[in-house]
């Protein structure tokens, strides 16, 4: 974690430095919520950031674990915060790449048992993945309920609708060594205004590793199959010329590592410099990982950095 130009890991950086290394990168990852936005409020001066960076001719993708909405959903909600340049291209969500893991790695050869919401659904629909239809009575049980002969995966992701009987039947459906167990992401849970969280993918798939004695595969961050796909989809990616931007130590700072990517925790989401600090000085090697080796207030840190580009070229 030595970073790019001999600062030690959780530094945090300004203008000068910014600007050496928005020269020095070329591709440009960054999380969404609590980087890009929270809710439906941009942060101040995000967008201005990602046009500045795709006018400079950089590459920027975005890579998130949200996995409630389809990617052309995204690109709605990227154009009305005022992100009038991103494309459907660019959008890397935990949905999608199950949906291509899916696919395309292990060619999953029946149907596909889903705990989650419509928008996964519609990624797994779109490339071609069937899945179970839901069609129990509202009475039904375990101990009655129909259950499918032909699925060959389970794949748990956000679902606010989650039922005992959806986990009863994945449990059943896992009985078979065969049949894949998948996760979407590893989150454990998300910030809500009033100091209330959210559950996340993370404790739906935990509970279904404690039912079923398994452990799931899990395609989001911090996975490196994310990165994987966007090396699939962009040619020539290095990852010495990547720079990772996430607001949360075990995901985006962990998936970053796991990739060889540099990274750069934002202070605008759920993590802190404390924890991150508190990492880096952990005894334990494997906390060292989890340390960003930048750190910036805002991403609109980038602008001033952007500014003193421009007085160079003019």
């Amino acid at each position: 974690m030595a970073g790019a130009f001999g600062f030690k890991g959780c530094q945090k950086i300004r203008g000068p430095q910014i600007r050496n290394l928005l020269e020095a990168k070329d591709f440009f990852l960054f999380d969404c919520d609590g980087v890009i936005w929270h809710g439906e409020n941009a942060i101040t001066g995000a967008a201005k950031v990602v046009s500045s960076l795709i006018r400079r001719g950089k590459n920027v993708v975005f890579v998130t674990n949200n996995c409630t909405r389809p990617r052309e959903n995204y690109v709605h909600k990227f154009y009305r915060l005022g992100f009038t340049d991103v494309m459907l291209e660019q959008i890397f969500s935990s949905s999608y790449c199950s949906a291509l893991y899916l696919r395309d790695v292990v060619k999953v050869p029946g149907q596909v048992f889903v705990i989650g919401c419509d928008g996964l659904r519609r990624e797994l629909q779109e490339a071609g993945i069937p899945c179970v239809e839901e069609a129990d009575d509202p009475d039904a049980t375990i101990y009655d309920c129909a259950l499918s002969p032909d699925v060959k995966a389970v794949l748990v992701g956000h679902d606010d609708k989650m039922t005992f009987l959806k986990l009863a039947k994945a449990s059943c459906y896992l009985k078979d060594p065969e049949c894949l167990f998948l996760a979407t992401d590893n989150d454990p849970w998300h910030p809500l205004s009033g100091g209330r969280v959210l559950p996340g993918s993370g404790s739906l798939t935990a509970a279904l590793e404690v039912a079923s004695g398994r452990k799931a595969t899990v395609i989001g961050k911090p996975s490196r199959f994310m990165f994987e796909c966007i090396s699939s989809q962009f040619r020539g990616v290095d990852p010495a010329q990547c720079l990772m931007v996430g607001d949360r130590l075990e995901t985006d700072m962990l998936f970053g590592s796991n990739c060889g990517l540099d990274t750069m925790l934002t202070l605008t989401g759920v993590s802190q410099i404390e924890e991150a600090q508190e990492y880096r000085n952990s005894d334990q090697t494997t906390n060292h990982s989890l340390v960003p080796d930048y750190v910036v207030d805002t991403i609109a840190d980038f602008l001033p950095a952007f500014e003193e580009l421009d007085e160079q070229s003019n």
